[in-house]
């Protein structure tokens, strides 16, 4: 089963437009699935992440949040050896 990269977001967030092409390019490169969820269609994501975002989860757990480290993020998504 392959990686999955979640980005959180929400409309009118620029730093979240910026990181979603960010983080759906490394994603794709990693062969990882990609999906972007606006914080503010869920009560609870809303409460938990609703002041950080961007967000960043691999495989459901929180990697980062902010400007896209893209390096540490395309770490992340490495194979492990």
């Amino acid at each position: 089963m392959g990686r999955s990269v979640s980005l959180l977001t929400r409309r009118g967030c620029h730093l979240c437009e910026v990181a979603a092409g960010q983080v759906r390019a490394a994603a794709a490169a990693a062969g990882a699935s990609y999906a972007e969820v606006d914080v503010d269609t869920d009560r609870e994501l809303r409460a938990e992440y609703g002041d950080r975002v961007p967000v960043v989860l691999i495989d459901g757990v929180e990697h980062g949040y902010g400007p896209v480290d893209l390096g540490r993020l395309r770490q992340a998504l490495q194979p492990a050896v």
